[in-house]
């Protein structure tokens, strides 16, 4: 039987989203390929640093447990092949076992997350990730400026989502934007008991879900919906979650108050937001991930 990647979570991302590319990225956006591929290979033996989102892959990857393979992490990059060489020796170093990896040497690489069975997609590359939640992948753009994560919890994985048009669809926000709060509330209120449709990440939190289930007893998944929704629209978004039959471990209903100091604490390894006020205020105390997805990020 030939190799495949089913029954596993598959989480693609881009050399800079795993390791600290950012010198050399300079160099590949000044439109030189030849330089960018010459220093590349002038350091093929020097690892790169961890990138933002390192903490969260490298966790992920502790839930393999030969022979059983629960999760699959593929290099999917716009570097060259010669790039990819570095890519895979930063990987050895660090100890993060990459076995699979695409490189598309400057083209969009996301038409490659079907054939991959994507639940995943982590990039630097802000049209990357447009073009791959335009396909249903769960994606989102990591700020390299967002501090990396901390080492208080080595045995959990870590992950705060914002609720609506991440987890949920921006049914909700729309009223709100086109509204106003009190109009949002009396929505929300009066649909309590409807669960909202599902969001773009709504695939990777039932992912997650069933890794947790299905995983070794040494690591864990510890999840928070971190929302600026306060009483009485908090109800809705925990009644779409027991539809959905997947709980999360922690909810922060925080009507609009800023989210970073609150992330601070809960210490994830990533968090993702679709609005960009909170996703860059968030990059100030924890890895940050911006969903480029619903109302707020239509393109005028």
């Amino acid at each position: 039987m030939g190799a495949t990647l089913q029954d596993k979570l598959v989480v693609a991302i881009s050399s800079r989203a795993l390791f600290d590319f950012e010198e050399e990225n300079r160099l590949f956006e000044s439109g030189d390929p030849g330089s960018y591929m010459a220093l590349q290979l002038q350091r093929l033996e020097l690892p790169a640093k961890p990138g933002i989102a390192f903490s969260l892959i490298r966790k992920l990857l502790a839930f393999n447990e030969p022979p059983l393979q629960r999760v699959e992490v593929v290099i999917l990059s716009r570097n060259d092949p010669v790039s990819g060489m570095r890519i895979f020796r930063s990987g050895a170093a660090n100890q993060i076992k990459l076995e699979r990896g695409v490189f598309t040497q400057g083209r969009p690489p996301f038409r490659y997350l079907r054939p991959l069975g994507a639940h995943l997609f982590l990039s630097a590359n802000a049209e990357d990730v447009r073009e791959a939640l335009n396909a249903g992948f769960p994606a989102a753009r990591v700020l390299t400026e967002s501090v990396l994560a901390g080492t208080n919890y080595p045995d959990e994985v870590r992950i705060a989502f914002d609720g609506d048009a991440v987890l949920f669809s921006d049914e909700a926000e729309r009223v709100f934007q086109a509204q106003g709060l009190d109009a949002f509330q009396q929505h929300e209120l009066s649909k309590a008991t409807q669960p909202l449709p599902e969001g773009p990440f709504k695939p990777l939190l039932a992912a997650l879900h069933r890794l947790q289930q299905a995983g070794r007893p040494a690591m864990k998944i510890r999840t928070a919906l971190v929302t600026a929704r306060s009483a009485p629209a908090h109800e809705r978004a925990i009644r779409t979650l027991m539809n959905w039959n997947i709980h999360v471990d922690e909810a922060m209903f925080l009507g609009g108050l800023p989210k970073g100091e609150f992330l601070r604490e809960f210490e994830p390894d990533f968090f993702f937001d679709d609005q960009t006020g909170h996703v860059d205020h968030a990059a100030r105390h924890v890895p940050a991930g911006h969903v480029a997805a619903g109302v707020a990020n239509l393109r005028g």
